[in-house]
């Protein structure tokens, strides 16, 4: 694939033994090598963004009725086609929002934990500063291509399998879901390579902090966009009064509130330590990308 390098990571999932009372849930993890493609956008001399290749595919959004607490607002179950195009490794973390915005808003310090506190507005403005940066056009995801790529070709709850555990994402986890055990809550963020890949090479889609999208909220998937795109409302009020989706789960959210289809909502200049975005970029002749699939 033209213009872009070769990267390896581990894809894990999980087998649980489900607790009874005679014997203690135990976890098993299988990991597999898989490689990726990604191009580089040097920021700043200190700061370095990785934007991976999400190839073309469709996908079923939203969940079944047997997923264990499952939401109106995850439903109907439909399928998009999403198209190829590129999204950031991680969620923007504080070295790269320093390296273009020249500010820090976080409440949890680190540079390379991600950023948070940050608004719609925020994240947005990031989005042209780097797209003026860069040349290259950068944006928020979609809402079905944010579950396209936390999904990774999986239909459980959560890209590792039917459960999640402290060992592989940042989250609430003094309580578990399914045969998931609890166990340590760190009750901050963590640095945005702590854990695992999904089986497209991206981290922390689930838990550490909920991601922007750019769709407007809507109370579920009746009559919603089956191609990709955003699903907005044209209303004069919309920039500024509509609730923006939010996506993931966060440090201080439950496993069930990290599950790939869940979806909640907030007003677009509500900032909060639990708030973060990452960043798409799409597919161009500059690029000098191509489908090979």
């Amino acid at each position: 694939m033209n213009n872009c390098q070769k990267y390896k990571y581990q894809v894990v999932t999980i087998n649980l033994a489900p607790f009874n009372s005679q014997s203690p849930t135990t976890l098993s993890l299988n990991k597999v090598e898989k490689e990726g493609d990604y191009f580089e956008v040097r920021l700043s001399e200190n700061s370095l963004l990785e934007m991976v290749y999400i190839p073309q595919g469709q996908f079923i959004m939203g969940t079944p009725e047997t997923e264990q607490g499952r939401s109106k607002d995850e439903t109907p179950q439909h399928q998009v086609l999403i198209e190829s195009f590129f999204v950031s490794k991680y969620p923007i973390t504080q070295n790269q929002y320093i390296a273009v915005m020249n500010e820090n808003p976080s409440f949890f310090k680190g540079e390379n934990k991600p950023v948070e506190n940050i608004s719609w507005f925020s994240a947005q403005n990031f989005c042209q500063k780097l797209s003026a940066l860069t040349g290259k056009q950068f944006r928020l995801l979609t809402e079905s291509e944010w579950e396209y790529v936390c999904r990774a070709r999986t239909e459980t709850p959560f890209s590792f399998g039917k459960s999640i555990t402290p060992e592989l994402a940042n989250y609430k986890a003094s309580y578990g879901y399914g045969d998931g055990k609890s166990g340590q809550w760190r009750q901050e963020t963590t640095d945005v390579d702590s854990f695992y890949a999904n089986d497209f090479g991206l981290y922390d889609l689930h838990g550490n902090v909920w991601e922007w999208c750019q769709d407007h909220w809507h109370e579920d998937y009746d009559r919603s966009p089956c191609d990709g795109s955003a699903w907005l409302e044209t209303s004069p009020d919309s920039e500024e009064d509509l609730p923006r989706v939010i996506r993931g789960g966060s440090w201080d959210d439950t496993a069930y509130y990290c599950r790939s289809g869940v979806r909640l909502w907030t007003l677009p200049q509500f900032k909060g330590k639990l708030i973060g975005f990452r960043v798409a970029c799409d597919i161009n002749e500059e690029l000098g990308m191509r489908d090979e699939e």
